[in-house]
């Protein structure tokens, strides 16, 4: 009894911890998920697998329906472990030199991605300067800013592919292009934000100290946009990915997350563009995560309580 009773506030203190914290929310999140998931599946591929039933005049119950809609080979909605086992299939079992491996279309999309988030975040941090600094480029340049993201990407993304193509920019750059279309127009507007932020009474007292602009700058508006710009930051990596993968789907790229679900998208298979779509959403959660352990980082080196 007292071994029994020690224990008990013991799991009781775990589940209360989990439950107070990150892990058992998401967890349970993520077990919603996935049962709506599997229900999904079992409910759109059930009349496909019953009329296959009926063709071949095979007796069947609930049961064998289930495990039927659940295994077929090109679903209209495949199940979580169809995924991961052809996730495995693809990132495991394949070397990563071959033309079949996700790590291999991941690296080719990825290297567009980063060089495009890399234009535009020194595109977007120039243009946010310009704009907070110089009064006929906020009333001249930051409408196009605002009016450059209502036009549809993949209608855009044709043109900017042909264009480059005639000059003899092919390959990395126009999809690179595409992404820094993308993912500047965050953070401009984060850091126009965030080079605004300093209040009022704290310009007084540059002003008083007699700082001049380029002072002014790197002591007070650099330091206080940084949250603003990390902020901004993970937005416009995750729509520089998506922008990665546009780029590659009207040049018929033969690698790259996009030109793996094309392919499968030719040839119905449903599974393979499902795990191209896992393996493009976990790669942006990791950048996504490595911007967040960067900005932890820079701001308690500034000083900034965790």
């Amino acid at each position: 009894m007292t071994d029994a009773a020690a224990i008990a506030p013991t799991r009781m203190t775990i589940a209360s911890r989990l439950a107070a914290g990150r892990a058992g929310p998401v967890a349970a999140v993520s077990l919603v998920i996935l049962a709506i998931w599997y229900l999904g599946a079992i409910y759109m591929n059930a009349q496909m697998q019953i009329d296959r039933f009926e063709r071949e005049e095979t007796v069947w119950s609930a049961g064998d329906l289930v495990s039927a809609t659940l295994s077929q080979e090109r679903p209209l909605l495949p199940a979580p472990h169809q995924i991961l086992i052809e996730m495995k299939k693809t990132i495991i079992d394949k070397p990563i030199t071959s033309k079949r491996s996700l790590v291999f279309h991941s690296w080719v999309t990825l290297s567009s991605t980063l060089l495009g988030f890399a234009i535009g975040t020194a595109l977007g941090i120039l243009l946010a300067v310009g704009i907070v600094h110089v009064k006929a480029l906020e009333k001249s340049l930051m409408p196009w800013v605002i009016s450059s993201q209502t036009i549809p990407i993949l209608a855009i993304a044709p043109m900017v592919v042909v264009v480059l193509g005639a000059i003899g920019l092919k390959g990395l750059v126009p999809k690179a292009i595409i992404s820094t279309y993308l993912c500047f127009f965050p953070i401009t507007i984060g850091m126009v934000k965030g080079l605004r932020s300093p209040d009022p009474l704290q310009m007084d007292l540059m002003r008083t100290y007699s700082a001049n602009r380029w002072q002014t700058f790197w002591l007070l508006r650099w330091p206080s946009s940084l949250p603003f710009l990390f902020a901004s930051l993970k937005v416009a990596i995750a729509i520089s990915l998506v922008g990665a993968i546009v780029g590659e789907l009207p040049t018929g790229a033969q690698a790259g997350l996009g030109a793996r679900l094309l392919a499968g998208s030719y040839y119905g298979q449903t599974i393979q563009i499902w795990s191209a779509l896992v393996t493009a959403a976990l790669l942006a959660a990791t950048m996504v995560a490595l911007v967040g352990v960067v900005e932890r980082q820079l701001l308690r080196r500034m000083g900034a309580r965790p």
